[in-house]
């Protein structure tokens, strides 16, 4: 889980690595209002700094976000005063009232440690879900496109800051463990060094599958998307048994 040394330059280093939100934002909104024209309110769940709830909102009447990292949810509250962010974990979190659309952005459903906190956390999402709602992941590594030992690097500048990252991913089991080091530079402070360790399931595309099905998810798999990860969506049947 971030924390509060990372929520503050995260989404600046994506960024600088080229990650954008706002097309991630459309994208999604393009997918989910084909199978549900009607949508109008929408929770992101994960939803760190609020960097993609800021593109959702504009396009929705009613949005809110769920933050387990508490720094990362106060970060978003700061980005989008109005805006209701909850802290609060996707495995049981219970809110009032329900939404035409649930998101789970760049691979944060990951970090649910095996597929029975999966089929939990789906099931939850569907319980929070309007009927013909829909539910869209953007999941993390298959155990087949996973790249064990991968480095990634990013820098970018803010406001006189010089800001680093380098991160090395290796598998252990069933699951990918992510090492990152931040550098943090500038004229006043000098250089600060911290890091985070962060350990991400491989779900199967199966595993993934069942999930949505037992919770009474119909569910389509978009390969291709978000650099090859792809995109699960999928639309709740009120009447449909949940397993």
């Amino acid at each position: 889980m971030y924390g509060a040394e990372a929520s503050e330059i995260y989404e600046l280093l994506h960024q600088g690595r080229g990650k954008d939100y706002r097309a991630e934002a459309e994208e999604i909104v393009r997918h989910v209002r084909a199978r549900m024209p009607g949508a109008a309110s929408l929770l992101d769940v994960a939803c760190g700094t609020g960097a993609h709830l800021e593109h959702f909102r504009p396009r929705f009447d009613r949005v809110e976000g769920l933050e387990l990292s508490a720094p990362m949810a106060e970060a978003a509250r700061r980005r989008l005063p109005g805006v209701t962010v909850h802290t609060g974990d996707m495995r049981d979190f219970a809110l009032d009232g329900s939404f035409s659309i649930i998101t789970c952005m760049f691979g944060s459903i990951g970090y649910l440690t095996d597929p029975s906190e999966l089929a939990a956390a789906l099931r939850r999402f569907a319980r929070h879900l309007q009927p013909g709602g829909v539910v869209a992941v953007d999941p993390w590594w298959f155990p087949e496109t996973f790249l064990d030992g991968h480095v990634a690097t990013g820098t970018t500048v803010d406001r006189g800051r010089t800001l680093a990252r380098v991160s090395h991913s290796v598998r252990v089991g069933d699951a990918s463990r992510v090492e990152v080091h931040y550098l943090v530079a500038d004229a006043a402070s000098g250089v600060r060094h911290f890091s985070e360790t962060h350990l991400i399931s491989l779900f199967t595309r199966r595993q993934y599958e069942d999930a949505f099905s037992a919770a009474g998810l119909d569910v389509e798999y978009l390969g291709g998307l978000h650099n090859g990860r792809g995109l699960f969506l999928g639309v709740f049947d009120a009447s449909a048994p949940v397993g």
